[in-house]
């Protein structure tokens, strides 16, 4: 079903997005949950190592936000990175093969699931720390700003960031120099297990966005076109130079805080009602049927597809060198011919 008052079908309409275009955020919302849930299969297996926060059920905000940005644009995560790095054109084999501890990994099998970095796609830094992704992406659209005008930089953080006192400073800052960055908040309504009504005092996050003299923007987080649409207004924005906005984009985590999590803060129904209602790829298929004939066909063909793409990824994970640990200070400083020329 789409949204209590078809909300998708409307902002579907506003988006003006092709039928092709439609079915590239619908394969990249299927391949990010296909791969997060191949990596829990791994995982209980013993082949995934590290710990595990997934992004089951939000992935319509990174395809929403990513389809709005350019290679070139800038990125910076938190913990729940695997779907931010996907839509944004990471490679799933380099990622899987990551989070398995292997040499062929993005960062070597060093950073893990919370730490991964794709700075050939823009994605600069993902971070295991709440809210260090907020001043980072504001860095991001410094550099930009200065020597790469034009481009612009996205900063995930969820709810809980959005109450560190990092988030006030960045945002305070990245309006006074205009920065072209667009915060977004992921509130996908829990702090580990604290809802975000029980720790924040302002109804929402959009509405901070006022204090800072910045549009301050909600959206249903579960509605891609919703998402995109938002997005699109606030990179044009960035790209003309007249500042940052935020974003808050509503949502559910529909997982534990981290595999393993009991979940005793909330009931099974509460998560089985979004499941069943709420869930965003299933609200985007409804679109696609309903609207723009997506036959069953089309559909199996896809599955297959992202299927065959994420097991391709597993195998390659599998079949890499564990990180060795006569390498495991490599990269820690930068190389002895860089630094020469520094000083030179």
């Amino acid at each position: 079903m789409t949204g209590k008052d078809g909300s998708e079908l409307k902002q579907y309409q506003e988006t003006g997005l092709s039928r092709q275009e439609t079915v590239d955020l619908y394969f990249t919302m299927n391949l990010i949950r296909t791969f997060e849930l191949k990596a829990i299969e791994y995982f209980k297996k013993g082949d995934v190592i590290g710990n595990m926060h997934m992004y089951v059920g939000e992935e319509a905000i990174a395809a929403g936000v990513m389809k709005n940005l350019t290679a070139e644009d800038y990125v910076a995560s938190g913990h729940r990175c695997d779907g931010h790095l996907i839509a944004k054109g990471a490679d799933i084999k380099a990622m899987m093969a990551e989070l398995m501890g292997k040499e062929q990994g993005l960062c070597g099998g060093r950073a893990g699931k919370m730490h991964q970095s794709a700075p050939e796609v823009g994605l600069f830094s993902a971070n295991g720390i709440v809210g260090a992704g907020i001043p980072l992406g504001a860095g991001h659209a410094l550099y930009a700003s200065m020597y790469a005008p034009g481009r612009v930089a996205v900063s995930f953080f969820g709810d809980g960031g959005a109450n560190q006192g990092v988030f006030h400073e960045t945002v305070n800052m990245a309006s006074l120099w205009k920065l072209p960055v667009i915060f977004i908040c992921e509130n996908n309504g829990y702090a580990i297990s604290t809802r975000f009504e029980n720790a924040t005092s302002s109804k929402t996050v959009a509405q901070r966005g006022i204090s800072y003299d910045i549009p301050g923007v909600r959206v249903d987080g579960n509605d891609v076109f919703d998402v995109y649409l938002a997005t699109r207004e606030a990179v044009a924005r960035a790209r003309a130079g007249e500042g940052p906005t935020l974003i808050e984009c509503v949502t559910y985590r529909v997982r534990g805080h981290h595999e393993g999590d009991d979940q005793a803060y909330r009931s099974r129904e509460e998560v089985q009602e979004q499941v069943e209602h709420n869930d965003p790829i299933h609200r985007l298929r409804d679109v696609l049927t309903g609207e723009l004939h997506w036959t069953q066909e089309e559909e199996d063909e896809l599955q297959k597809t992202v299927e065959e793409q994420v097991m391709a990824a597993v195998e390659y994970g599998q079949q890499g060198t564990p990180m060795r640990v006569e390498t495991m200070l490599d990269n820690l400083y930068a190389a002895n011919d860089w630094v020469e020329e520094q000083n030179q």
